[in-house]
């Protein structure tokens, strides 16, 4: 699947928005995905997910567990699990910080990947690496459907992506005349787990 092929399945799921949003990492922009779209059609998950499983296969070889954050790593790691052979666990907030409970847990000597929708600027995704390095077990990498970055985010470990795309993203105190114009949308889910 190429970045465009990506792009299709989010417009075919009325998901690629255009307007003036604030993302989870409160940067701006006149693009936004709205991934709980495309997650909540179990046919555009899995052709998304079993993509993705398949480069990572290639790029990792076997994994034990998928882990990811609340709650935008929830669905895309089942998904991805599913199609690794693998479990799926999922981190969440806890006074501020992110942490594995419901009795969820890693062996030691289980190849963990970390997995998560969307990557802007990484900061979930190093939270989640942060909260695995309190477990046993071997964070191999990390992996997403979208990378929104174009490959400069730091996610703290390798990052496979099933696309990468270069939206622009703007300071709030630095936004361009035509998005300052728009009433600013937070369509995000930081700050709900």
């Amino acid at each position: 699947m190429t970045s465009e092929d990506v792009l299709a399945v989010f417009k075919e799921a009325g998901a690629l928005l255009e307007g003036h949003f604030i993302l989870s990492s409160g940067r701006r922009s006149p693009v936004f995905l709205q991934k709980a779209l495309v997650f909540s059609r179990p046919d555009l998950s899995e052709k998304l997910c079993k993509a993705l499983a398949e480069k990572l296969t290639a790029s990792f070889g076997k994994i034990d567990v998928v882990a990811g954050p609340a709650v935008g790593g929830i669905i895309p790691g089942y998904e991805l699990a599913r199609h690794l052979g693998a479990r799926a666990i999922f981190a969440e907030r806890v006074d501020g910080q992110l942490q594995f409970r419901r009795g969820f847990s890693i062996a030691a000597g289980e190849r963990v990947l970390i997995a998560e929708d969307i990557v802007t600027t990484g900061l979930s995704f190093r939270e989640t690496v942060e909260a695995l390095a309190k477990l046993p077990g071997e964070v191999v990498g990390g992996a997403c459907i979208i990378d929104r970055s174009g490959g400069r985010a730091d996610v703290g470990c390798k990052l496979i992506s099933l696309a990468q795309v270069n939206f622009p993203d703007y300071a709030p105190d630095d936004l361009p005349p035509e998005l300052q114009k728009l009433e600013a949308i937070k369509p995000g889910s930081r700050g709900l787990a």
